[in-house]
């Protein structure tokens, strides 16, 4: 078989050693097709971002970059515009045929939380080679806001594949005609499914959140207590058009409603840089059952992350902005997104991190 490991694959991982844990698992930290990654007991301030390189430990490299560290076990403040290595609380020995990829969680990202893995010997960030044995760091860069961080909060993800099972055109065209991959606009396929900005809401004018420059630092593990007002501006366009300021962060939301079915999982990669210079997401993870059963009807709308870079840019509505690549599972997961588990996006629209009151 190949395809992307299910949780029940996962817990098979675990109890087989190569996926190794200084500290028993908590509930929630497997996913349907993922595994929670956890902060360890420090971080370490260093002078910007790197890569370990082949042949290199992070360790060695430590050495060149490291400022100094921060106790992360009583809880400490990671400060916007500061990059911090931590190590986390797994690490990996992998068989030969398994390969694997990170991302950041979806609460991470919609915090401008810049979050990527990274590994000894490794030459990219949150891509994992068939048979790696050693261990993992998050490499965190707060970006809008500082954020107070623990000891043993889940970050990132890791998902494990064995082969490559990506569909493509012809057969994500299939799937669609079968399941219904996509709802309120056009199935737009080429090199995955695509999918767009919403600029013209059904109901009130609100069609985004940008982050205020100069905030207060936000506790990962208060969830539903902060107020909007204090961090965001709300957005509201006219004419289906909103102008991105450089080096801004926004929240917004697409005009298609997604669906996973069970027995994939996807992916969601930015869109050409040739159409626009602006980053679209930072957590790209889709798990198996999003948008499956959404109150409403099939899908569920992905939440876009957004920074413009250089210049200002010109976003309409319905401009392609991204596109899901879809996987095949190497089994159906035990358990799919949102069906009993805590899935804090099942049937969303846009919205902001579960730090904050709806």
């Amino acid at each position: 078989m190949t395809g992307v490991l299910a949780s029940q694959q996962i817990s098979a991982l675990v109890q087989s050693g190569a996926i190794r844990i200084e500290a028993p698992l908590v509930d929630g930290q497997i996913q349907p097709a993922s595994l929670d990654l956890r902060l360890g007991r420090e971080a370490i301030r260093v002078r910007a971002s790197f890569l370990a390189g082949e042949g290199r430990t992070l360790a060695s490299r430590l050495e060149e970059f490291e400022m100094h560290r921060v106790d992360l076990t009583e809880g400490a403040v990671l400060e916007k515009g500061c990059v911090y290595v931590v190590p986390l609380l797994e690490s990996l020995d992998l068989p030969a045929d398994l390969t694997a990829v990170a991302n950041a969680k979806s609460s991470t990202g919609r915090l401008d939380l810049l979050t990527r893995t990274i590994t000894d010997g490794g030459t990219e960030f949150d891509r994992i080679g068939a048979g790696y044995t050693g261990p993992l760091y998050a490499e965190i860069c707060p970006r809008s806001f500082s954020v107070l961080a623990r000891t043993g909060m889940r970050l990132n993800q890791i998902r494990f594949r064995r082969g490559q099972s990506v569909l493509g055109d012809a057969e994500l065209a299939e799937l669609h005609a079968a399941e219904t991959l996509v709802t309120g606009g056009p199935a737009v396929i080429g090199e995955g499914l695509g999918f767009s900005v919403d600029l013209r809401p059904e109901t009130g004018d609100l069609v985004g959140w940008r982050a205020k420059p100069h905030t207060g630092v936000i506790d990962l593990d208060r969830i539903g207590h902060y107020d909007p007002a204090d961090f965001w501006d709300p957005l509201h366009a006219s004419r289906g058009q909103l102008i991105l300021d450089p080096d801004a962060f926004y929240i917004l939301v697409s005009r298609e409603a997604v669906h996973i079915p069970p027995r994939f999982a996807a992916e969601m990669a930015p869109y050409l840089a040739m159409v626009g210079e602006f980053r679209v997401h930072y957590a790209g993870f889709f798990d198996p059952g999003f948008g499956h059963s959404a109150a409403g009807g099939t899908g569920s709308r992905g939440v876009l992350e957004v920074r413009c870079h250089e210049a200002p840019f010109v976003l309409e509505h319905g401009q392609i902005v991204g596109r899901l690549v879809y996987e095949r599972m190497d089994e159906v997961p035990a358990q799919l997104y949102g069906a009993g588990i805590a899935s804090n996006y099942q049937g969303q629209g846009l919205k902001l991190s579960k730090h904050f009151r709806s």
